[in-house]
């Protein structure tokens, strides 16, 4: 009799905490039910990116002084540095500098690194192409600055989610994990 009762018991317990388990879920579907949908019509609008946001790289050609830094700090070598040396002068001179943004990993240390700051991060992200050759860019086409999309008229920018409000996914963070038994 008594292994009956402590069965029902257990089966009762599991119930109630099948029953939490469900209502817990409900009530995280009825909060994700109240808010806006995050998604944009990309092409018709765009995030600002953050100001430390990692992108295409500028270069500035006159100030290069062809010290071949952002070559060594490079994890994988990529800057291409063509120079001469200029022996009247006793001084090198840039001849040609490129990066091929198909092996970049835009990991800024050539940026942080160059004593000249002719290197920068731009906010450009759209980099697609058809043929993967034609990411090599080389100082001409560094040394283009793009269309920031604040200034673009075409484009509706959008600089923060702000309808995400602080309280709205702290709540998510405080909640019961699902998977603890313990209680």
């Amino acid at each position: 009799m008594f292994t009956m009762l402590n069965k029902l018991q257990n089966y009762s317990e599991q119930a109630i905490q099948a029953a939490r388990y469900i209502g817990q879920g409900f009530m995280v579907t009825l909060d994700h039910m109240n808010r806006l949908p995050i998604t944009i019509q990309y092409p018709y609008e765009k995030l600002i990116p953050s100001e430390r946001f990692r992108g295409r790289i500028h270069f500035e050609f006159d100030k290069c002084i062809a010290c071949e830094v952002c070559v060594r700090v490079c994890p994988i070598n990529l800057p291409v540095v063509d120079w001469e040396l200029k022996k009247d002068v006793k001084k090198k001179q840039l001849k040609n500098y490129s990066i091929d943004f198909g092996v970049c990993i835009f990991c800024g240390n050539c940026v942080e690194y160059c004593p000249t700051n002719c290197l920068s991060m731009t906010e450009e992200y759209e980099l697609s192409i058809y043929d993967r050759h034609d990411l090599n860019y080389d100082q001409i086409a560094l040394g283009r600055l793009p269309i920031s999309a604040i200034e673009d008229s075409t484009i509706q920018t959008i600089s923060n989610l702000s309808y995400l409000t602080k309280g709205s996914t702290e709540s998510h963070l405080n909640s019961r994990n699902i998977t603890n038994f313990l209680d």
